[in-house]
């Protein structure tokens, strides 16, 4: 009775100060009609707290999402599993999910006839255009008499994450030279069976297996000779996000900032389809060599930095040789170092350069990339608010070309020479 009457609504108050204020003006006015409504009117919801409260159910609820990963602007299934352990039967409750305001408005539902051992799934779609990570739930259970005189809440304890990746580009295939790197002492061969000189060895070293012995060359040397472990090349590609704050412009999806989130979630799927171990590497260095899957769930949590310049204390053996892929905010005059330690170490450097200006609203500045990236090596195109992302990457890969082209002919002119 105590959770009946502290579940009154306002309907339910208002006739109980009617139903009292008719049973005293009756009893002063002497009118025994009056007395019967206002009894009536006063004892009807004391009854529906009491029914209300009276019920002994235990409606529980289980919740899952699919899939629990979704790029933003896709839709998300959400399967609420809900059942009656109670004693009693509920009757009809509404059941409001809670769910953040970016996913859209909070699903209701009005389920009939919840009676002993009573099992239903409800589904409902959300959607965001907003990248991040969601908590969906708790939920919450609403009772109420037929005559809305009396309403019991309950919260059903328990949430779900829905990560909302950035959207993606699908980006054209182009020809880009390095990237391929290897960790074993060199690069797999075809061997010959008749010849020592057409097999790679060196000497013996202690721990060796007797069964690399190369008997051959180990005759003609004079000393033990083993093969080479052969391990096989992998392409490595680093894609590096500028993600300091100074260097974007713009607000919310609108901001150079997001255009350049979108642009290396692109990068990163469009590089492991076509075999490329990714990483995605950040201004302040931080990076791990990671599944395509997990740098999308780290890209949609990833906001700006208050660092003041790019760090290149990732570079090094992890990058050397490899392919880098920079998406890089408005430059300044302290980035030229690291910009060109990042380029000596890379075994090839493209960068696409977002021209800021464009998002700041100012007049947009002479087309063509910065003189600081342009004259330290990487092939660049400039992209502004309006530029299409797989167009720029195509722009980077004719770049290539030309410029395996001039390395091709260089070489030849070496060799006639």
């Amino acid at each position: 009775m105590r959770d009946g009457m502290a579940g009154l609504t306002l309907r339910g108050r208002a006739f109980l100060a009617a139903g009292t204020t008719a049973i005293c003006c009756a009893v002063l006015l002497g009118q025994t009609t009056l007395t019967r409504i206002g009894v009536l009117v006063l004892v009807l919801p004391l009854v529906s707290a009491f029914v209300i409260g009276r019920r002994r159910y235990a409606v529980s609820a289980i919740r899952s999402v699919h899939p629990r990963l979704v790029a933003a602007g896709q839709p998300a299934r959400i399967d609420l599993d809900l059942a009656n352990d109670g004693r009693s039967p509920a009757g009809a409750v509404l059941v409001e999910d809670q769910v953040p305001y970016a996913l859209g408005t909070r699903p209701r539902f009005v389920l009939q006839g919840i009676s002993r051992q009573w099992r239903r799934r409800v589904s409902y779609q959300v959607r965001s255009d907003v990248r991040g990570r969601f908590e969906i739930g708790p939920l919450t259970i609403r009772v109420a008499d037929p005559f809305g005189l009396v309403e019991i809440r309950r919260s059903i304890p328990g949430v779900a994450p829905l990560v909302v990746t950035p959207r993606t580009v699908t980006l054209p295939p182009i020809p880009v030279m390095g990237g391929w790197s290897g960790s074993g002492e060199h690069r797999p061969q075809a061997f010959a069976a008749g010849s020592a000189e057409d097999v790679s060895v060196r000497e013996y070293r202690r721990g060796d297996e007797l069964r690399r012995v190369h008997w051959r060359s180990s005759a003609r040397v004079g000393e033990l000779m083993v093969r080479r472990e052969e391990q096989p090349w992998e392409a490595r590609a680093s894609v590096l996000l500028d993600n300091r704050l100074r260097a974007h412009r713009g607000q919310g999806l609108g901001s150079s900032f997001e255009f350049a989130v979108v642009a290396a979630a692109s990068l990163v799927l469009h590089l492991d389809q076509h075999g490329y171990a990714v990483r995605l590497v950040l201004a302040d260095g931080t990076g791990a060599d990671e599944t395509s899957t997990a740098v999308l769930e780290r890209l949609a949590l990833v906001t700006t930095t208050q660092q003041p310049v790019l760090d290149v204390g990732w570079t090094g053996d992890q990058t050397r040789g490899g392919l880098v892929v920079a998406v890089l905010g408005g430059l300044e005059r302290t980035d030229v170092l690291a910009l060109r330690q990042i380029r000596h170490d890379a075994g090839a450097a493209l960068a696409m350069v977002l021209d800021v200006d464009e998002w700041a609203g100012r007049s947009a500045q002479p087309a063509g990339p910065p003189p600081s990236v342009a004259g330290l090596g990487w092939r660049s195109v400039t992209l502004g608010p309006r530029d299409r992302l797989d167009s720029a990457w195509r722009d980077l890969g004719r770049a290539s070309g030309r410029a395996a082209a001039v390395t091709t002919a260089l070489k030849a002119t070496g060799a006639d020479r």
